[in-house]
C-alpha cells in the first residue's frame, strides 16, 4: 500500500467515526474546526490521486480600565453589565427567578435584541446638544471619548425636536459603538497593503479606533451606533448640578417604547429590535438571530432579554454590578483542538491557588489562546485531564478561554496525572481546602508574595486602619521597590525612604508617616479586620472583639469556641483557626500588636447589649448621620447590622430614596424605623448622635 492510500485510508477511517459520534451518537469528541480540516486534507489527497478515490469515502457524502490618554468621567448612573445564561434551559431558569421575584406567574413581555459585539459607551446630551461621550469603563469610571465620538456619522450632534418638551434638559443615551463588517474588512485590506498587522475581530477595530488620540483617525475608521436604553435624564439646577430624574415625565414605561422615542429624537436602533409578547417567544427569537448571524451587517455574539415594564424592572432591582431584568443569551462559543503542554500552579490575591493549563497556542474566537484556567481539581477530575492531552478548547461566552472535554482517543504514552501543591507554590506555607469548597488556599494571607499587596491595602483601606496618604497606586509602588513585604514594613518607612521615590516629595513623604503614626491608635475589632482573614467583615471582627476582648484570646481560641461567636459559623472558624496557625502570620501579627495600641475592651453586661441578637438592616440616605456612623452605633448596643433583608431581620431603618429592601420588609411586615425613630431608639440606650 502507498504512502498515499494509506494516509487516505487512515483518513476516511478517522472522519467516518466522527460522522457516527456526530450523527448517531450525538456525542462529538471533536469540535467542526477540526471535522473540517480532516475533511479539506481528504479531499486534497484524493484530488491528486483520484484513483484512490473510492465510492463509500466520506468526501463523497453531503454532510456545519481608562488610559491615561484620556481623561476620566465618572458616570452619574453606573453602566451595568449583563449576566449571560448559554442554554434555552438556562434562559427559562432566568425567566423563573424574575417571576419568582415579581411574586407573579403572569407572561412576562421582554424588548429583545441582538447582542452587538463592540464597546458600550454613554452619550449625553444637555439642552439636545451632544456634549460628552465616554466608554463603560469599570462601571463607575470611563473614560472621556467626545471628540473621537463626535466623528460617527449615525451619532446625531443635536437631537431632534425641543428641550423641555420633547425631552428633558439632561439625557445620556447608552448604547454600542461597533464596526460594521464592511468596514473591517476594508480596513484589514489597507493594512495588508501598507504591511501593518491587522485587526483580530471587529470589536477590538471598534475598541482600538474609539482610542485613537488623532481624532482624524476615527473619522476614516467608519464606526456605527446603536442606542439601546437611557442613563440619567434629569434638568440643571444651581451651579450645574442635577437635579430631579425627569425619566417618567419626557419617556414611556416600556423600553421598547423609550427606544422607539429616543429613534424620534435622531438616535440610531437596531433594526432586529422586537417586543415579546411572552418568553415562550424568545427561543424562537434567538433561534432566528443565531440563522440569521452571518447575513448580518454586524458582528453579534448572542441576544439580549430585558423585563419591558420599566416599573417591573425598578421592583427587581440590580444583583452586584448586573440588573436582574436583563439577561445576555449567548451563542455557541467557537471551538478548537490543541494539546495540554503542562499544568501550573497560580496564587492569586486572596490566596486562591488556581491550575492553570498551558496549551499549545491555537487561534480560536479571534485570538490566539495559550492558556486556560482549569479551576480546581474537581473540574480536572471531571474532565479525566492529564498533562499532554489532547482537548477541545472553546472561549467561553467569547471571552475567557476553557476546555470542553478531552479527547481521550488521542492520549499519547507520556501523559501523566496533575498533582496539586501541597504547600504554597510561591511561599511555600500550608495550604488549606475547607469543607464545602473547592478551591486550595494558602493560609499566609499576610506574608505571601502573591497576596502581599492586597493585603497591604486592606490593612491600609478607610474601613481598617485608615492610613491617609496611603492609596493603592501607593502600596504598589511601595512593594514593587521592595520597601515593604507585609503591614509590619509600613511602620518603619521613613521620610527619606518615601520622599525619595518616583512623584513623592517632602510634603507628600510627610503626610505618610504622619498618617501611619495616626493609624497606630486604633481599636482591637479594626486590628482584626485589617488581618484579612477570609470572610471576616466589620460585623464579625467586632463581634470577635467583644466577645473574647484580647488579641491574645482570639490567637488561642478553639473551632468550638469560636463557633460561639455571634456571626461565626464553621467556615469562619476554620479560617480564624487556619490563619493563627499560621507562623508566618503569627509573625507579622506580633510585630504589628508591638507598634499598634487600642484600649482595653471593657466587659460588658447584658443591660449593656440592649439589642443584642436584634437584626437591622440599613437603607436609603441618613441625614442626621451616615450609614457607618449608624451602624457602629448599632453595634455598640449589641445589634447585628445585615446588609440584606430575611425573614430573620428585626428592623429596617429607611432613610430617603429606601429602594427595594424597604419593598421587601413591608412585604415580610418588618417593623421599619424612619431615621427619627432610629434616633430615638438610639437615645433610649443611652446613644446621642
Amino acid at each position: 500500500m502507498s504512502n498515499a492510500q494509506e494516509k487516505i485510508s487512515q483518513l476516511q477511517q478517522q472522519i467516518n467515526q466522527y460522522n457516527h459520534e456526530y450523527y448517531v451518537l450525538d456525542q462529538p469528541s471533536v469540535p467542526d474546526a477540526e471535522y473540517d480540516r480532516l475533511m479539506t486534507a481528504l479531499i486534497d489527497l484524493e484530488t491528486a490521486n483520484p484513483t484512490l478515490k473510492t465510492i463509500d469515502s466520506p468526501s463523497q457524502k453531503v454532510g456545519g480600565q481608562a488610559l491615561k490618554s484620556f481623561t476620566q468621567v465618572t458616570h452619574q448612573l453606573p453602566m451595568l453589565s449583563l449576566d449571560n445564561v448559554f442554554s434555552l434551559e438556562d434562559f427559562h431558569s432566568f425567566v423563573k427567578r424574575v417571576k419568582d421575584r415579581l411574586n407573579s406567574n403572569e407572561p412576562i413581555v421582554f424588548c429583545a435584541e441582538p447582542k452587538l459585539d463592540g464597546l458600550a459607551v454613554s452619550l449625553r446630551y444637555e439642552q439636545g446638544q451632544l456634549v460628552q461621550a465616554a466608554t463603560r469603563g469599570d462601571g463607575s469610571v470611563g473614560e472621556n471619548i467626545t471628540t473621537n465620538i463626535r466623528t460617527i456619522k449615525s451619532i446625531p450632534l443635536k437631537l431632534m425636536g425641543t428641550p423641555g418638551k420633547d425631552f428633558p434638559e439632561i439625557v445620556e443615551v447608552r448604547g454600542e459603538v461597533f464596526m460594521p463588517k464592511a468596514s473591517f474588512d476594508a480596513l484589514n485590506v489597507l493594512a495588508k497593503k501598507r504591511g501593518e498587522k491587522g485587526f483580530a475581530n471587529p470589536r477590538n477595530a471598534a475598541a482600538g479606533s474609539l482610542r485613537q488620540l488623532d481624532s482624524k483617525i476615527t473619522a476614516k475608521r467608519n464606526l456605527a451606533f446603536y442606542a439601546y436604553s437611557l442613563g440619567f435624564v434629569g434638568e440643571s439646577a444651581s451651579q450645574g448640578a442635577e437635579s430631579t430624574d425627569l425619566t417618567h415625565e419626557f419617556f414611556a414605561n416600556s423600553h421598547h417604547e423609550r427606544l422607539c422615542q429616543l429613534k424620534n429624537l435622531g438616535l440610531p436602533m437596531c433594526p432586529e429590535v422586537r417586543l415579546l409578547e411572552n418568553e415562550g417567544a424568545g427561543d424562537a427569537f434567538y433561534q432566528g438571530i443565531l440563522d440569521k448571524r452571518s447575513a448580518l451587517s454586524y458582528e453579534i455574539d448572542g441576544t439580549v432579554f430585558k423585563v419591558d415594564n420599566i416599573v417591573l424592572q425598578k421592583r427587581l432591582g440590580f444583583v452586584a454590578r448586573a440588573p436582574r431584568w436583563a439577561i445576555a443569551y449567548k451563542f455557541p462559543a467557537e471551538e478548537e483542538l490543541t494539546c495540554v503542554e503542562d499544568v501550573e500552579f497560580q496564587v492569586g490575591r486572596t490566596g486562591a491557588i488556581t491550575p492553570v493549563a498551558r496549551l499549545k497556542p491555537i487561534f480560536v474566537g479571534g485570538v490566539t489562546v495559550s492558556n486556560a484556567t482549569l479551576h480546581n481539581q474537581d473540574e480536572i477530575n471531571r474532565l479525566g485531564l492529564m498533562v499532554n492531552d489532547t482537548v477541545v478548547i472553546r472561549r467561553a461566552g467569547d471571552v475567557i478561554p476553557q476546555i470542553v472535554s478531552v479527547v481521550v482517543g488521542k492520549r499519547p504514552d507520556n501523559a501523566r496525572d496533575i498533582i496539586f501543591p501541597t504547600t504554597c507554590p510561591v511561599c511555600d506555607s500550608a495550604v488549606v481546602k475547607l469543607e464545602g469548597e473547592a478551591i486550595l488556599r494558602c493560609t499566609a494571607g499576610l506574608f505571601c508574595a502573591a497576596q502581599r499587596k492586597e493585603a497591604i491595602k486592606h490593612f491600609s483601606s478607610r474601613k481598617a486602619h485608615d492610613v491617609d496618604g496611603l492609596g493603592d497606586k501607593l502600596v504598589e509602588q511601595l512593594v514593587d521597590e521592595e520597601l515593604i513585604n507585609t503591614p509590619v514594613d509600613l511602620f518603619k518607612l521613613t521620610e527619606i525612604q518615601v520622599s525619595m521615590m518616583e512623584r513623592m516629595g517632602k510634603k507628600s513623604a510627610t503626610n505618610l508617616i504622619a498618617g501611619l503614626e495616626a493609624a497606630k491608635t486604633t481599636t482591637l475589632a479594626k486590628f482584626i479586620y485589617g488581618l484579612g482573614i477570609r470572610e471576616v467583615g466589620e460585623a464579625t471582627a467586632a463581634n470577635l472583639a467583644n466577645h473574647f476582648y484580647t488579641l491574645a484570646a482570639i490567637e488561642s481560641a478553639s473551632l468550638e469556641a469560636l463557633k460561639n461567636v455571634s456571626d461565626v459559623g464553621e467556615i469562619v472558624a476554620k479560617n480564624i483557626v487556619n490563619f493563627f496557625k499560621e507562623e508566618h502570620n503569627l509573625t507579622v501579627v506580633s510585630g504589628l500588636s508591638a507598634v499598634m495600641n487600642w484600649p482595653t475592651i471593657e466587659i460588658k453586661s447584658a443591660e449593656d447589649l440592649p439589642l443584642a441578637e436584634q437584626i437591622f438592616v440599613l437603607t436609603g440616605t441618613l441625614t442626621q448621620m451616615g450609614r457607618a456612623e449608624a451602624k457602629t452605633a448599632l453595634q455598640s448596643l449589641g445589634a447585628k447590622v445585615a446588609g440584606s433583608v430575611s425573614k430573620n431581620t428585626d428592623f429596617v431603618v429607611a432613610g430617603d430614596k429606601a429602594g427595594s429592601k424597604l419593598t421587601k420588609a413591608q412585604d415580610l411586615g418588618i417593623s421599619v424605623l424612619t431615621e427619627d425613630g432610629l434616633v430615638a431608639l438610639l437615645a433610649e440606650h443611652g446613644v446621642t448622635i
